[in-house]
């Protein structure tokens, strides 16, 4: 089932990174809403993309739980951070758009999905932004990026940030600018969960 303000063509990655160094922890499995952070957001996008799932590496599969969809990182992008997500959806699903969620921002909404689906559309990139830098992995990447990105890759050319940049993608400030609250600390775990208790 799909909302009004869906996401066209559009399969969406839940991006799980795996153990962080600076947590101590697999960031994804953070509980803020119930419910780990990659099935909460998980849960979220269902509405607005045609498929939803989650991705990581080969050697997290065994640990999504039944009923959820995953991704696995082709093996020839092993190690090469979000990219590989990106570059295996759009080989897996070709001519399907890839809306990328990352598990680090716990103030994420459905609100804030709504505005970005309104500036998704042709051959544009989308992603939040604060203004001056993107949100790689708060972004919305057309299927007619998929060359561009795999020659880049190619020329060990992975980050996504510039890819945006030098692609003019649609910078689209969020309404609510707590949505971009990214967690990588346990200070900073800490603060969202007493943010969101208030």
């Amino acid at each position: 089932m799909q909302t009004e303000a869906a996401f066209s063509n559009t399969h969406a990655l839940v991006l799980c990174g795996g153990q962080s160094s600076r947590m101590g922890t697999d960031k994804s499995m953070l509980v803020y809403h119930q419910k780990p952070q990659r099935y909460h957001v998980y849960d979220m996008l269902q509405p607005f993309c045609e498929k939803t799932f989650i991705s990581c590496k080969h050697a997290g599969i065994h640990t999504i739980e039944h009923g959820y969809a995953c991704l696995a990182d082709d093996h020839r992008y092993t190690n090469s951070g979000p990219v590989a997500a990106l570059l295996t959806a759009f080989e897996k699903f070709p001519g399907k758009n890839i809306l990328l969620v990352g598990c680090d921002y716990p103030f994420l909404s459905t609100a804030d999905l709504r505005q970005l689906a309104s500036h998704c559309h042709g051959n544009r990139a989308a992603g939040f932004t604060n203004g001056k830098t993107y949100e790689p992995l708060l972004a919305w990447y057309p299927h007619t990026l998929y060359m561009e990105l795999k020659e880049r890759f190619q020329a060990g050319r992975q980050s996504m940030k510039h890819l945006l940049e030098e692609t003019g993608a649609v910078k689209v400030i969020p309404e609510n600018e707590q949505s971009l609250f990214s967690v990588d600390t346990k200070d900073k775990y800490e603060m969202a969960k007493d943010a969101l208790k208030r």
